[in-house]
């Protein structure tokens, strides 16, 4: 096939060409700017700050092919503000901040943080070359680098101290959650005014006291963390889904592999291999070697120290959601660790164990304040009770509830019996309440603590009281039960009694809670001073020095891991 020439399409193209070219030149930033004289040096910086900053934000923050600006939108105001002049050196010299700023990132992981969030290896590089190369010091397209680097990552590390990694959710209650530039260039301007790199990072942390516990115990666990990296295992997969299930056994006999149980070249064609190497990895953790796939040997497959300083982290972002102050006097429930502590002007003045939620009725987290207590309640079974365990036993034993002690009560608050009731045509839920009179029998034991929540659930007592000797005590329906109930009543009761105030009278005293009890009377009394209560998920804290790690009962720090986490 033969095709003619076309010397104007030829002369088109080739100019379209040299466009290209030059568009691409006028948007290229120099690689390399020497500079003979260092007092000319921060003009050059300055010039070059300001080109590069106009194309990385029009390249979403990239400088380079390394380098990204996190929070390019922030530094493009700082330095719009400054007049793009550098800020981390000076005539071809460090100023001192620089040295804090990046011994600081080094050793981020004393924070809850990690370096390379922050431009480390980067920056590590990069620094080399400026103190230890006279030509490159003398390279102004380096300096501007280094300002850029460096100012992306103070502003990003005081983010992440101030207000964490975490997304805000329902339970968030600090109010100073803004991420206004000004909040950013404020702080770094102070930096430059007041040159108090220290102090000013540790008046942006929560002033908790447990957050600084957790953190004064960080370098004891990095000092003996093993940073074997382990492969991550996400279980359960989809069911059914070939292509996950696939990925899990590949992922799993990898994980094998790094524990020494099967050779690299090995492969497990079949179950019967699989569940030999697993009952090898059992042995060697020694636990009962059954050779199953389940959600606890997945889980003990997944603990290791780079997960569980990732909980570290997770946990110290929790505490940078609570308010700055917290309240004079306050109830903490930790479900992971099975405790709830009253806390008085930041003193533990009572402990008590509790029992929560199982995982598949866990208790909620919430904020809420005690209104007020009940001595021998009644008890209202919930609906998800009534139709999971309850119903399908009404259908072949009409009499099952009244069996349990339990009555029918219907709209208008009669009882009904359950023999004639026609239970059949029932599948989700029924027209009645399942109700349980007081007494020493009742679920709830013999007191209970109600506060504003829409999950319907609150602290009481329990007719099982054995069950605290429990180490693991995820067991209830979603309440929280407490095991030294009477002594928190009775701190509440003390609490009204002192602050009460003319004209206002208290109705109670621990006297009648003491009498009520004893003669097994059913009374309800408000809370006048009401006390805020707090259910929380803290898997980790500090004590002495030291890191306790709890038990991850409802998977949120998997959760959470996965989310914020997985590239660490």
């Amino acid at each position: 096939m033969h095709y003619t020439k076309n010397p104007y399409l030829q002369i088109t193209v080739i100019i379209l060409c040299l466009f290209i070219i030059s568009c691409n030149s006028a948007n290229e930033k120099k690689d390399k700017q020497i500079v003979d004289d260092p007092e000319q040096m921060d003009k050059n910086t300055s010039e070059n700050i300001s080109a590069t900053l106009d194309f990385a934000v029009k390249n979403k923050g990239k400088i380079d092919d390394s380098i990204r600006l996190n929070l390019v939108a922030v530094v493009s105001d700082f330095y719009a503000a400054n007049s793009h002049q550098p800020v981390w050196s000076s005539k071809e010299k460090w100023q001192p901040f620089a040295d804090s700023l990046f011994q600081f990132i080094a050793n981020a992981e004393l924070e809850g943080l990690f370096p390379k969030d922050y431009h480390f290896k980067n920056l590590r590089s990069l620094k080399n070359k400026l103190d230890t190369d006279s030509l490159k010091r003398m390279d102004a397209a380096l300096w501007t680098k280094a300002d850029l680097m460096f100012t992306d990552a103070f502003i990003h590390v005081i983010k992440d101290l101030k207000y964490g990694r975490l997304q805000s959710d329902s339970i968030t209650i600090s109010k100073d959650s803004s991420l206004s530039s000004t909040f950013f260039i404020n702080n770094l301007n102070e930096l430059l005014e007041k040159k108090q790199f220290t102090g000013l990072l540790n008046s942006l942390q929560p002033v908790h006291k447990g957050y600084w516990e957790l953190k004064n115990g960080i370098k004891r666990f990095l000092d003996s963390m093993d940073r074997k990296t382990y492969t991550y295992i996400t279980y359960p997969y989809k069911k059914g889904d070939i292509k996950d299930s696939l990925f899990f056994i590949k992922t799993l006999q990898k994980r094998l592999q790094e524990s020494g149980v099967i050779s690299a070249a090995t492969k497990l064609s079949d179950s019967t291999q699989l569940n030999q190497a697993i009952q090898k990895y059992q042995k060697l953790k020694g636990v009962k070697p059954d050779g199953k796939i389940s959600s606890s040997v997945i889980k003990m497959m997944n603990i290791s120290d780079a997960e569980r300083f990732k909980r570290i982290a997770i946990t110290l972002d929790r505490y940078k959601q609570l308010p700055a102050v917290m309240p004079e006097k306050y109830i903490w429930v930790n479900l992971p660790a099975y405790y709830l502590w009253v806390i008085d002007n930041d003193t533990i003045a009572l402990e008590s164990k509790v029992i929560c939620g199982k995982p598949e009725t866990r208790t909620p987290l919430l904020n809420s304040v005690i209104t007020d207590m009940i001595t021998y309640p009644t008890w209202t079974v919930p609906t998800s009770i009534i139709a999971k365990q309850y119903l399908p036993k009404l259908k072949s034993n009409p009499g099952y509830l009244a069996r349990l002690g339990l009555k029918l009560v219907d709209s208008k608050g009669e009882t009904i019996d359950g023999n004639n009731v026609n239970w059949s045509k029932y599948t989700k839920g029924i027209p009645y309440k399942v109700m349980q009179n007081s007494g020493d029998n009742n679920a709830l034991g013999i007191f209970k603590f109600n506060f504003n929540n829409p999950y319907a659930v609150y602290l009481h007592d329990t007719n099982q009281r054995y069950l605290f000797k429990n180490s693991s005590r995820a067991l209830s329906h979603g309440c929280v039960r407490v095991q030294e109930w009477q002594k928190l009543a009775f701190y509440i009761a003390r609490n009204d009694s002192m602050n009460v105030k003319e004209p206002d009278s208290l109705k109670y005293n621990t006297d009648s809670l003491k009498n009520w009890i004893a003669q097994k009377e059913r009374h309800r009394v408000d809370v006048k001073n009401k006390i805020p209560i707090y259910i929380r998920y803290f898997s980790c804290e500090g004590k002495d020095g030291k890191i306790k790690f709890y038990d991850d009962i409802y998977g949120e720090d998997k959760v959470l891991r996965e989310k914020y986490f997985a590239d660490k």
